[in-house]
């Protein structure tokens, strides 16, 4: 049976030759398992290993994250994105340290009812923590069951979904479930990998069906197209006496809990230099009073990619004669900017050498 022969050839490969290092492979505690996935969700190994590193060294027990600061918390995610899984691990940790007095749950209902928790992460905890029988079902296990078993219903609908789930369940090794759903991660991410696979030395290529039918480039098959919404945002980077004021993002949009400078969100096909003399007169005056700044330079644009959006911004730093009244924004000094979370977009500001740049 091809189920079979896929799950005793992939388990053999794991045993033999699969040499993925990682701190968590292995980890049977389900705070850092679970931690481990939460970093990784839409997040590269290679980027989130630093991450977990941190996570791990300054929270060793999730009672340590309960109790940790949200500001902190939020400076230790700074620059992976997806600010929703860091606000949702303070939640869970929280709920965990307080309503189930520090004891992970154990079951996978359990395990799937916490705040940010999918059926992939609680798989993951379940079967590498507790040894349950629970196959995980991410991209990398998409891709090698499409290719293996010539699966063309494309991943991203309901019934391709559950049609790879179901043969992810079947091949699963009741076992020993820990091991084979590691194996099968492992496996799409260094040999049956989206680009260049290595099929001449994969364990499977004599059943692969992909491979047979030369569709190795083709699967697994998705029918939507992403498409991504441009916005162009100007920021004011109010100066007054050797400090910037900054505010927290609190609502339902990007960079959530992320601090930012006084902004502005301009059309999309604006440049934010022209639109910004446009806006000098009736935004810059009743901030700051007529008289009440001086627009010392704006800086180049800067961008970044989010999954559905494209970033840019520009900087136009400005002198204030006066404190600002606005109660929304606080005065922050130099020094400190450093401790605050902000989007990646804004640190790649910050970091930047100051230009004087264009006048308006």
């Amino acid at each position: 049976m091809q189920t079979r022969f896929f799950t005793q050839k992939l388990l053999e490969w794991n045993a033999g030759e699969n040499t993925r290092q990682m701190p968590w492979k292995g980890e049977k505690d389900p705070y850092k398992i679970w931690l481990s996935e939460v970093i990784l969700q839409q997040t590269r190994v290679e980027q989130g290993l630093a991450y977990y590193e941190r996570f791990v060294d300054a929270f060793p027990r999730v009672a340590d994250l309960a109790a940790a600061q949200d500001d902190r918390v939020f400076k230790l995610w700074e620059g992976l994105g997806y600010y929703s899984r860091c606000k949702n691990l303070l939640q869970t940790a929280r709920y965990i340290a307080g309503e189930l007095q520090g004891r992970f749950p154990d079951t996978y209902q359990d395990i799937l009812g916490l705040k940010g928790v999918g059926s992939y992460t609680a798989s993951a905890i379940a079967s590498f923590a507790f040894g349950l029988p629970h196959a995980v079902v991410d991209g990398n296990v998409l891709r090698v069951l499409s290719r293996f078993f010539g699966i063309d219903t494309p991943i991203d609908t309901t019934e391709g979904r559950s049609v790879l789930t179901a043969l992810a369940d079947q091949c699963l090794d009741k076992d020993d479930p820990a091991a084979y759903n590691q194996a099968l991660m492992d496996f799409g991410a260094v040999v049956c990998k989206p680009v260049r696979p290595a099929c001449d030395t994969c364990p499977f290529k004599s059943r692969c069906v992909a491979l047979k039918q030369e569709k190795v480039d083709l699967l697994p098959i998705k029918s939507k197209r992403l498409v991504r919404k441009d916005r162009f945002f100007l920021y004011l980077v109010a100066e007054y006496n050797n400090g910037v004021y900054i505010r927290k993002r609190t609502g339902k949009d990007i960079w959530q809990q992320l601090f930012e400078f006084i902004g502005h969100e301009v059309p999309a096909d604006e440049d934010g230099e022209d639109y910004g003399r446009q806006l000098k007169k009736r935004w810059f005056t009743a901030l700051f009073g007529k008289d009440g700044f001086t627009v010392l330079g704006a800086s180049p644009v800067y961008r970044q990619l989010l999954t559905h959006q494209q970033v840019k911004a520009r900087f136009v730093r400005i002198h204030l004669e006066r404190p600002l009244a606005d109660g929304e924004y606080i005065w922050v000094d130099r020094k400190e900017l450093a401790t605050y979370p902000f989007p990646r977009l804004l640190n790649d500001y910050l970091n930047a050498p100051i230009q004087a740049g264009q006048l308006f």
